[in-house]
């Protein structure tokens, strides 16, 4: 671990992890790399028993909302799901060193998280709406359907990118009643 690096891990609480491709390379920016790395996550985390509430793959980085692992610890799962993906993909070096965790154990904290991670592709102009990107979790909150990744809806009723009373907190205030981008 890197100098003055302190991680909160076996605490319980969940984790926003971000990652990110070597010098933000777009390793990623194919469906078919990103549907593997779907695939990745899907199989460590089953190995590893740890819980996935939110997700988003984007070109270059990759944010993840996920509980501590049941097995092992999270560096562990994290550092199987870079190595996976690294292995598959002709791209040396794939992935940057190290990863960014920010403990999340409040319903606000969270809320803002699946808000920004599933905002992310709308607010880079990859996609009109977030429903419109398959490589993230919105499509199971919000239209039910099941991806390559089991995410854990428990949180679903208290996650609502329309519900008013979100909008002035969090990412949803750029979010129109659709998921939309609104116009300026």
């Amino acid at each position: 671990m890197a100098l003055g690096l302190k991680r909160y891990q076996q605490h319980g609480h969940l984790h926003f992890v971000t990652f990110c491709c070597y010098h933000r390379q777009m390793h990623l920016e194919t469906s078919e790399a990103r549907g593997l790395f779907e695939e990745s996550l899907e199989r460590i985390r089953c190995r590893h028993d740890f819980q996935v509430i939110g997700y988003v793959v984007m070109p270059e980085h990759i944010h993840l909302l996920v509980s501590e692992p049941g097995t092992g610890i999270l560096s562990t799962a994290i550092q199987s799901i870079k190595l996976s993906v690294a292995r598959r993909i002709a791209q040396h070096p794939f992935w940057q060193a190290r990863y960014y965790d920010f403990n999340v154990f409040t319903e606000r904290k969270r809320t803002e998280k699946l808000d920004y991670m599933h905002f992310n592709p709308v607010k880079r102009g990859l996609v009109e709406n977030m429903e419109q990107w398959p490589w993230s979790s919105y499509r199971s909150y919000c239209v039910g359907e099941a991806g390559r990744v089991q995410i854990d809806l428990s949180w679903r009723m208290q996650w609502n990118p329309t519900n008013p009373g979100l909008k002035s907190e969090t990412w949803a205030t750029h979010l129109g009643s659709a998921g939309e981008k609104k116009k300026p």
